[in-house]
Formats: C-alpha cells, structure tokens, sequence
C-alpha cells in the first residue's frame, strides 16, 4: 500500500511552483499528509586574483530575510488549507538540498514545479527539476507550468 505521510515540495517563488504547492496540498487532504515547502538560496561568492573570497554577511542576511518573507508568506496563504505544513529554507544547491530535506524528513514523495523552458534558457540555467528527478532516490511528481512556446 502507497503510504504518504511527508510530502516535500521545493520552491522558487514562481506561478510554477505555486502549481505544483497547490497539487500538494489537494493530494495531501486525500492521504492525511504533512507538507514540507522548501527553498534554497546561494549566497555569491566574489574571487579575488589572491585567492580571497569574500561575501558580506549583511548580503548573505538580506538574502536569508527577503526568502524567508517569501516562505512564511506562502505558509500563511495556505493556512486556510488546513493541510500541516512546515517551511525551511536552506542555504545551497537548490538540488541537492532538496535530496537531504526529502532524506531528512523521511519525505515518501517530492513535488516540484517545472518550468518547461526550452534551448538557450534552459542550457543556461540548468534544471533543478532534471536534477532532482535524476539523483532523488523516492519518487518525483513532476508538475509542468505555463510552457514559453515562442523560445523567449
């Protein structure tokens, strides 16, 4: 028997993953789930020529707040669900900490917007999706958001 007791789903703050949130929560009412929303940022790093990297921690913390607005702004939308949910916001490689929440939390499922972006953009930015699906050792549902036909 499919059991779903956690179910994760990563977030960047677009209508794309607002989808794949509100996916969740519909399957989480049918399955008396919990929900873990997550996002994770990265803090630029500067190089110097003499190897020195350098970060302010007042960027690093406008950062860390501006996400964390963002998430409990999410959670507070949902609240009228009625489906248990936590947010955590991580700091790195939005891919692989998703893999160690899903680990961590025992999640039984991740849910995950996926932008659909073709060619140069998509080259460029690397899927977090694609790498998720790739390395995530429980199962990916995959919901597709508004497709950008003209390639712009």
């Amino acid at each position: 028997m499919l059991q779903l007791r956690q179910i994760l789903v990563p977030v960047d703050f677009t209508e794309t993953s607002d989808s794949a949130l509100s996916y969740a929560v519909e399957l989480a009412r049918k399955f008396d789930a919990s929900i873990t929303v997550m996002h994770a940022y990265q803090i630029p790093v500067y190089g110097f020529p003499e190897g020195a990297y350098i970060t302010t921690a007042e960027m690093a913390a406008q950062i860390s707040n501006a996400a964390q607005m963002r998430l409990d702004a999410i959670l507070e939308s949902q609240k009228v669900a009625g489906v248990p949910m936590v947010g955590l916001l991580r700091d790195g490689v939005a891919w692989e900490e998703a893999n160690n929440v899903a680990r961590e939390i025992k999640a039984d499922l991740i849910i995950i917007g996926t932008h659909g972006r073709r060619g140069l953009a998509r080259a460029l930015l690397g899927s977090v999706a694609e790498n998720v699906i790739r390395t995530a050792k429980i199962p990916v549902l995959v919901i597709h958001g508004p497709r950008d036909e003209h390639g712009h």
